[in-house]
């Protein structure tokens, strides 16, 4: 089958409209929102997690944040390969200000009240006022496991099983 031939560019007799320099068209008022003007404070960022991305966990969160005091900075999607529906989104919001120091001791206090009431207590006996860090004792796997499935003492492996054929 035959090609079809190319029609050669038509020159146009007349220039090209030129653009217009005058005074620009005027902007619709609330298409865009105002810069934020920065001073010499640092700034805080936020992010926040949405496992189950849809419109209203994007608009509950962005209402929740932004009614705190927080400015949008920017939604990024994590994709799946098999879908076109994002798994996961992460809405990044940003506000002036110094970030809040970490606090040490809650931290500390909330960890040593989770190990008392958690199953790997027993045998605890370290208090704050002895030192600075909690004692560090090593569990192996199955004993770790043994004592989170409430196990008093992990069961020996058997040894020398065998199998009976069916008959």
């Amino acid at each position: 089958m035959p090609t079809k031939k190319k029609r050669p560019r038509r020159k146009s007799e007349k220039p090209p409209p030129q653009r217009r320099r005058g005074p620009a068209k005027p902007k619709r008022s609330g298409t865009r929102r105002a810069p934020v003007i920065r001073t010499g404070a640092s700034l805080q960022y936020k992010v926040v997690e949405l496992s189950t991305v849809d419109e209203g966990a994007l608009e509950r969160t962005l209402n929740e944040w932004t009614a705190k005091g927080w400015n949008l900075d920017g939604v990024q999607f994590a994709m799946r390969e098999s879908s076109k529906r994002p798994a996961m989104a992460f809405i990044l919001f940003t506000r002036e200000g110094v970030a809040a120091a970490p606090d040490e001791d809650a931290a500390r206090a909330k960890l040593l009240r989770l190990s008392e009431s958690g199953p790997t207590s027993l045998g605890n006996a370290w208090t704050p006022g002895e030192g600075s860090h909690p004692p560090f004792h090593p569990l192996s796997a199955h004993e770790r496991l043994a004592r989170l499935a409430g196990l008093d003492e992990p069961e020996p492996p058997e040894e020398g099983l065998t199998l009976e054929p069916e008959e």
